[in-house]
């Protein structure tokens, strides 16, 4: 039976110890023949402001997730030296493979699959984020088959797959290319609206679910609207 897993607070996400029997969504029915919202969030696996931003998010999905096309954008510095991932990620080579195996839940498997991944992989705390042992629970529970499926393929066992870290790597610098250098940073349909570090900052629409659930409805009505 597929439901979604409850708004965490920063506190009990990062406390939690055990996976939910389940965390596979339902998303909302898509409105078809309409264009989705494109929603980026700039984070990074392992940090205590992207797992809040990303619990936040959990709750917009589930009142527009029928209107927006989200992804992940991941924050890491291209290193040519660095010998795993040919890039450095502030949290520690954890968070690069964590980083490594969300890109490629996101690129082999449909919104409702990855996001779930993503948000097991938060309620297992953030100490736990990246490791094989996480990734591949998290699989199992939000239905992905990480043994034996592309996504687990593409991330590798210890998250150091080639492909994935491809995929890192070509991440990070769309984040530079998006002037993303804080996580979390969100982005609707191209615009900044919002920074989580610490605080949030620089979020003139507000930040709680319902101002992101506004914004988002007002840029699909944008969006969709007649001529």
């Amino acid at each position: 039976m597929l439901f979604s897993l409850s708004l965490l607070g920063l506190t009990s996400i990062a406390m939690a110890l055990a996976p939910p029997l389940t965390v596979q969504y339902q998303f909302p029915t898509a409105i078809s023949d309409h264009m989705k919202v494109p929603v980026v969030l700039g984070v990074m696996s392992r940090c205590p402001d992207a797992i809040l931003c990303e619990s936040v998010f959990n709750r917009v999905i589930q009142r527009v997730g029928e209107k927006i096309e989200i992804s992940l954008s991941f924050i890491a510095k291209p290193n040519a030296s660095e010998p795993l991932y040919g890039a450095t990620c502030k949290h520690g080579q954890l968070e690069c493979a964590g980083n490594v195996q969300e890109l490629c839940a996101a690129k082999y498997h449909p919104t409702s699959e990855w996001w779930s991944f993503v948000q097991c992989q938060n309620f297992q705390g953030r100490d736990n984020i990246g490791t094989p042992e996480t990734a591949l629970n998290c699989a199992n529970a939000a239905g992905i088959d990480w043994e034996n499926g592309k996504a687990g393929q593409c991330a590798g066992k210890d998250g150091r797959g080639t492909e994935g870290i491809q995929l890192l790597q070509q991440s990070a610098r769309d984040s530079i290319a998006a002037e993303i250098q804080k996580s979390c940073t969100i982005i609707i349909n191209g615009r900044q609206v919002c920074i989580r570090d610490g605080i949030w900052y620089d979020c003139e629409g507000g930040h709680s679910p319902a101002d992101f659930i506004r914004q988002i409805n007002e840029e699909y009505d944008r969006l969709n609207s007649a001529d």
